[in-house]
């Protein structure tokens, strides 16, 4: 029975490539090669960013596949694997140690369910403050504006079905890869969350907070123009809201304290107009969400019947 249960652990094994995206870290690589081993997995493909350490050189001794990546950034890094890899689903993961392969196991218990699991990182005083702040944020605005909770879109370790990770469009060049990963799949396929241990990173850090930041923010605004424009225009809409409201409010304020000669006929028209378009980009917004929502459930149900048949 043991025995029996092993053989479908290395089969399960072989059907996933471990991708591990890298630039100088020597300090890291070789201990994340031995971890990813120990756990029984022998499909690892590490895709260098042109380190000027000895990244490649440990890699190689280790006995490990290594090529070189086109492009720029951690995302060229992504396609450069996405092309490469032969199995049918990739895994993920940063080369710096902050993520355990222990967790793989659990991830792999998923497919082929899912088209993407993303691995969420609960150990979050490893995180640096500030970074945890941002990813809050990235979160919310992720979840509002793609009509799906998620609360980790820029975690570095997750799996993918290999034959969706082609179909994939990436125009990212940085860390807000995973973002438009998962905003792609999201909007289009399914994706789960699974909790991860998340350790401190060894080696120097190489993401810049408030830049990286903003690009995840705009790869956001981004997939919402390409996959929920009515969103995006009503909630600019629904903006209004708050300075015609304002501007009614302090009309009011005024009138009541100083008469009707200093009140602003002008001004008040104003916020009257600023507050009904405001209110109707809201509704707007309020029906785009709903008709997302909608139209993942009957992608869902379509998936399913074409399954089973």
């Amino acid at each position: 029975m043991n025995s029996l249960k092993g053989d479908r652990e290395i089969e399960k094994n072989d059907l996933v490539t471990i991708v591990v995206p890298t630039l100088n870290e020597a300090e890291a690589i070789g201990k994340v090669i031995d971890e990813i081993r120990e756990c029984g997995f022998e499909k690892i493909l590490v895709v260098d960013g042109y380190s000027t350490d000895d990244t490649v050189k440990i890699a190689e001794e280790k006995g490990v596949k290594v090529v070189f990546q086109y492009g720029e950034g951690k995302a060229g890094a992504i396609r450069t694997a996405i092309d490469l890899v032969d199995t049918p689903y990739m895994l993920v993961m940063d080369g710096d140690l902050t993520y355990d392969p222990r967790d793989i196991k659990r991830m792999l218990n998923y497919m082929p369910r899912y088209d993407e699991i993303i691995g969420m990182r609960t150990d979050r005083h490893n995180i640096p403050l500030v970074h945890r702040i941002g990813n809050r944020i990235i979160s919310l605005v992720f979840s509002l504006l793609m009509g799906q909770r998620i609360s980790d879109p820029c975690s570095g370790m997750y799996l993918l079905k290999t034959d969706v990770a082609r179909n994939l469009e990436l125009s990212s060049r940085g860390f807000d890869v995973e973002v438009e990963i998962a905003a792609q799949i999201s909007s289009l396929g399914r994706v789960i969350e699974i909790p991860i241990k998340y350790r401190r990173r060894v080696g120097r850090k190489k993401l810049s907070t408030w830049r990286d930041g903003f690009n995840i923010l705009m790869t956001i605004l981004k997939m919402l123009w390409l996959y929920n424009p009515v969103f995006l225009f009503s909630a600019l809409a629904a903006v209004l809201t708050f300075p015609g409201l304002g501007i009614l409010l302090w009309q009011l304020y005024v009138r009541y304290l100083y008469g009707a000669e200093v009140w602003s006929v002008g001004w008040t028209w104003l916020g009257l107009v600023l507050l009904v378009i405001g209110l109707q980009g809201l509704t707007l917004s309020v029906i785009s969400l709903l008709l997302k929502r909608l139209e993942r459930r009957v992608l869902r149900t379509l998936s399913s019947i074409s399954s089973h048949r």
